[in-house]
């Protein structure tokens, strides 16, 4: 049934993640006016909609609540047409997504992005050693095909003109699996 549900949808969806910083939303809003595909960003969602379980002190952040996030995607992204934008990917329904795009990028260059957002501390440390780790190619191969996860360096504006042209390409070639 997950099969006859992504050959119905006419539009591809695309997961966009990494970890915060690697350009993610800019990348996104870029592909989203390129592609003509609808662009949801989960922070902002989550925000929007109340979908979280209250405030982490030491992160700096909202808790999410996945389950409710998941609900208040689930139709939209059953329609298809969908780039989500999040800096995690393991909750996410593997069904919903044709391709998994994880944003890469250097660590000097990432470390001085998150600095001149105001991270500081534990939420700074936490992301630098995710990217190190690759922490989110290695959570999307594991909760996604292998075939569907693309890894995409994102350190220069040039990179994200490059990722937004490739990725429009795809979207754009796309057709549904028979």
């Amino acid at each position: 049934m997950a099969a006859r549900r992504a050959s119905a949808r006419a539009r591809p969806n695309v997961l966009v993640t990494g970890t915060p910083g690697t350009g993610k939303t800019t990348t996104c809003s870029l592909l989203a006016d390129a592609a003509g595909v609808a662009h949801v960003n989960i922070g902002d969602l989550v925000r929007e909609k109340g979908l979280h379980d209250g405030w982490d002190e030491d992160l700096d952040c909202h808790v999410i609540n996945e389950d409710l996030v998941c609900d208040e995607l689930e139709d939209r992204m059953e329609e298809g047409g969908v780039l989500v934008d999040y800096h995690g990917c393991d909750f996410f329904p593997e069904r919903w997504f044709d391709l998994v795009v994880v944003l890469q990028t250097d660590n000097s260059i990432l470390h001085d992005r998150l600095t001149s957002r105001g991270y500081m501390g534990a939420k700074l440390t936490n992301n630098i050693e995710c990217e190190i780790f690759q922490v989110l190619l290695e959570e999307a191969r594991e909760s996604y095909k292998e075939d569907i996860v693309m890894a995409l360096r994102s350190d220069s504006v040039e990179d994200i003109s490059r990722n937004v042209s490739t990725l429009t390409e795809w979207i754009n070639n796309w057709r549904p699996s028979q």
